[in-house]
C-alpha cells in the first residue's frame, strides 16, 4: 500500500511542493516595479495611463497586471481610509504574548475582532503586533480588557495608544 501512495503523489517524493501550491515568484523587471509603483499611488489608474507612464502598450500593460495579481504580487486593490473621519478617532497598536505555538488559533480569532486593521507575529518581547481601530477610547477599553484577554492563548497584553499617524507613499 504504501508503494501505491508514493506512485501517486510522486511529487513528494522527490521534495516538490504539493500540486496546487503557487510557483514561486518570478523576478520584476524594472517595468513591473513601475507598475506597482503607479498602482500603489493611485489603484484606479487606468490601463492607458499606465501603458503611458511606463512606455508599453495597452495589451502589454493590462498582461503584466494581470501576473502581478495571479502572481500574487498584487494581493487587491482597495481604498486608504482616514480611520478617524470614518468614526474611527482611536487607533492604537496592541501587543500580545502569547501561548508558544498558538499563533494559528489565535490569528483567527483576532481577525474577528471588530476594528482589527493589521497582525503580526513577530520576534522579540511580545509574540504578536495588532493594530485596531474604534470608535472612542471606552470602546478600545472594553476590547483589550473583555474581548482580547478572553482569549485563553493570550498571555498579556499592552496596548499603544496612537496619536497621530501617516501613511508613507510610494517614491516615484
Amino acid at each position: 500500500m504504501a508503494s501505491e501512495q508514493m506512485a501517486e503523489r510522486p511529487e513528494e517524493a522527490d521534495g516538490r511542493e504539493e500540486a496546487g501550491a503557487p510557483p514561486p515568484p518570478r523576478p520584476l523587471d524594472a517595468i513591473d516595479q513601475d507598475i506597482l509603483r503607479m498602482l500603489q499611488a493611485d489603484g484606479r489608474a487606468s490601463i492607458r495611463s499606465v501603458a503611458e507612464r511606463v512606455h508599453v502598450s495597452r495589451a502589454n500593460a493590462y498582461a503584466r497586471i494581470n501576473r502581478l495579481v495571479e502572481d500574487g504580487v498584487i494581493r487587491g486593490f482597495g481604498a486608504r481610509v482616514d480611520h478617524e473621519r470614518a468614526g474611527h478617532g482611536t487607533s492604537a497598536y496592541i501587543t500580545l504574548k502569547i501561548v508558544q505555538n498558538s499563533w494559528r488559533t489565535v490569528r483567527s480569532q483576532l481577525r474577528r475582532l471588530p476594528g482589527a486593521s493589521h497582525i503580526a507575529l513577530v520576534g522579540g518581547d511580545f509574540d504578536v503586533l495588532l493594530l485596531v481601530h474604534t470608535p472612542d477610547n471606552r470602546a478600545l477599553r472594553e476590547l483589550v480588557l473583555t474581548r482580547l484577554q478572553a482569549i485563553p492563548e493570550v498571555l498579556s497584553t499592552r496596548t499603544l495608544l496612537v496619536f497621530e499617524t501617516e501613511d508613507l507613499e510610494p517614491q516615484s
